[in-house]
């Protein structure tokens, strides 16, 4: 038995880990596999050896309540990864807390296979010699990155973005203003506020009132909110009180049909910027954070941007309201140009155009891509 034990700390992850699982059961159907995550992974055979929401936290001010419970799933993770001795551990991204298991358990002739590498090109550069330490191999997403950590001696593979294969470039806006009673010239506004507690709390109030601001002068405006896993019923608490009521969709399918009747998107910073993006929803990304990580985040960020989208673009093609500038008003204020300007909305288009074809890793899919290199690893050992 050929075991491949994988961990993911969030749906993301999960996402990344059952794609990963099915492009590995297509090459090798003989393999085994255990580990930690979602609904995406135990639908490929995994049983979660615990909840994977338990791990999804971020920023200080939520890590430090959870210590305790966060040590103790470190070390049953680690148990069972040595009473296992699976021949590769798939780490896949949520480095705060799948690095720091690597670590642990590569010392003792475990391999390490790190999917998504780490952003310490943008504010942490000068950990990469503790991250050789803990993995053997990264997997990356971008295709700037294997050179950053080339350099340092790293070995990295570029397997391309997984939001190639979502499907968000593939609604149909007819089907959605069908199914939800939607004229053609109503105007349709994304509002994605993530996929983290945390991150909700923060944004659901100031995106609520964005809206209102917005929906003052394009009156008609009908706002529509994906629902996804554990924190759907947060999200669906959060917009009670919005001013403007969404339309709330939790099918995969239906989601993406949004995405193609959406005139604009008011995203938070991260993968779903790049997944409207692809679909083709010019729009306005927006993060907050808490004070202790916001003043951490200050200090050390390296980047001029932070949306994935303006990074390889090497420009500003969608507006970054972070922080204090992540307020109703300055939010509203980017966003309405989106709805009243073809030309604003047309130049957001073109931009994104270019950059997904940055993202395709040089042959198939990002998973195929990602699977190669781990039964590579699996050759090797």
């Amino acid at each position: 038995m050929t075991l491949v034990y994988l961990l993911a700390g969030e749906a993301s992850g999960d996402l990344l880990g059952g794609r990963l699982m099915a492009a590995l059961k297509r090459h090798r159907p003989e393999l085994e596999f255990a580990g930690v995550g979602g609904e995406r992974m135990a639908a490929q055979g995994l049983h979660s050896l615990f909840p994977m929401h338990e791990l999804a936290l971020f920023g200080f001010l939520e890590v430090l309540p959870k210590l305790r419970g966060l040590k103790r799933r470190m070390a049953q993770a680690e148990a069972d990864i040595l009473a296992r001795r699976p021949a590769v551990l798939v780490t896949i991204d949520a480095p705060g807390f799948t690095l720091r298991l690597a670590a642990r358990v590569r010392p003792h002739g475990i391999k390490v296979v790190h999917y998504v590498a780490p952003q310490l090109w943008a504010w942490r550069p000068g950990r990469v010699e503790k991250l050789k330490q803990r993995v053997d191999e990264v997997l990356a997403l971008l295709p700037f990155e294997p050179v950053f950590f080339e350099k340092h001696g790293m070995k990295v593979k570029y397997v391309g973005h997984p939001v190639l294969e979502g499907g968000a470039d593939t609604g149909d806006a007819a089907r959605f203003r069908a199914a939800h009673g939607l004229r053609a010239d109503e105007p349709v506004v994304l509002v994605m506020p993530g996929s983290r507690r945390g991150e909700i709390s923060r944004l659901m109030g100031v995106f609520g009132e964005a809206l209102r601001l917005v929906a003052a002068e394009v009156p008609g405006i009908r706002p529509v909110v994906p629902l996804a896993g554990a924190v759907a019923e947060t999200v669906r608490a959060g917009t009670r009180d919005w001013p403007v009521q969404p339309i709330l969709v939790s099918d995969a399918a239906d989601k993406h049909d949004a995405y193609a009747a959406a005139s604009a998107g008011l995203i938070k910073s991260g993968t779903s910027s790049l997944e409207v993006a692809l679909a083709g929803v010019p729009h306005v990304v927006g993060y907050k954070l808490n004070a202790v990580t916001a003043f951490l985040v200050r200090r050390l960020i390296q980047v001029p941007y932070v949306s994935i989208v303006n990074l390889l673009a090497e420009r500003a093609i969608t507006p970054e309201l972070l922080l204090e500038h992540c307020n109703p008003r300055e939010l509203a204020d980017a966003l309405l140009p989106l709805l009243r300007d073809p030309a604003a909305a047309e130049a957001q288009r073109a931009g994104f155009r270019e950059v997904m074809g940055l993202l395709r890793p040089p042959e198939g899919l990002p998973s195929e891509a990602a699977a190669a290199a781990v039964l590579n690893v699996l050759a090797r050992a």
